[in-house]
């Protein structure tokens, strides 16, 4: 009996045809094929985009009455500190939390500055800047913002690190701190 073999180039062009075949074949599939749709998302509202735009950051306006020129503001009720330019014009907002003694309505100025201490809560601080005559801001060493002790009587405002940074900046003694509901 005989046997015949085949040569070694017709297997290897064999292997060949059907490598390609195979690849041509997928990429077939791929190019003909969708992702599915979000079904979360509705065709018919286009305003509803499925990568929504990045919000615009909120602005925080100076309240009314709060003085002019180069100054703090500071709002007890929204809870937010504005240090204001010469010029008028907002150089940084930031929320603070209040101790439980609020400082009163008005201008004080800047009296007193210390770079670290101890608050009166107990708590290691840092950049305190005083004014009126039971009130201070300052920040946490440790950026801990904890509700003030109702058992200690407290005119401490804090805020954090960064933003206590930028007000010992800021807020040099004599500079105005306008107190405003």
């Amino acid at each position: 009996m005989s046997t015949r073999r085949i040569p070694a180039g017709v297997w290897i062009a064999a292997l060949l045809v059907a490598a390609l075949a195979t690849i041509s074949l997928c990429a077939l599939q791929a190019s003909g094929s969708k992702p599915a749709k979000n079904t979360a998302s509705t065709d018919s509202n286009p305003s509803k985009s499925p990568h929504p735009s990045p919000k615009k950051p909120k602005v925080y306006k100076v309240p009314n009455d709060s003085g002019t020129g180069r100054r703090v503001v500071y709002s007890l009720a929204r809870k937010r500190v504005w240090l204001i330019a010469e010029s008028e014009s907002t150089i940084r907002t930031f929320r603070v939390w209040p101790g439980n003694v609020p400082p009163a309505q008005g201008e004080h100025p800047v009296t007193f500055r210390r770079e670290e201490g101890t608050g009166s809560d107990g708590v290691r601080i840092e950049h305190a800047v005083y004014f009126g005559p039971q009130s201070a801001s300052s920040n946490a060493v440790d950026g801990a913002s904890p509700a003030p002790d109702s058992t200690v009587k407290t005119g401490a405002i804090r805020e954090s690190v960064a933003d206590g940074t930028a007000l010992w900046d800021f807020a040099t003694n004599g500079t105005i701190i306008h107190v405003v509901d």
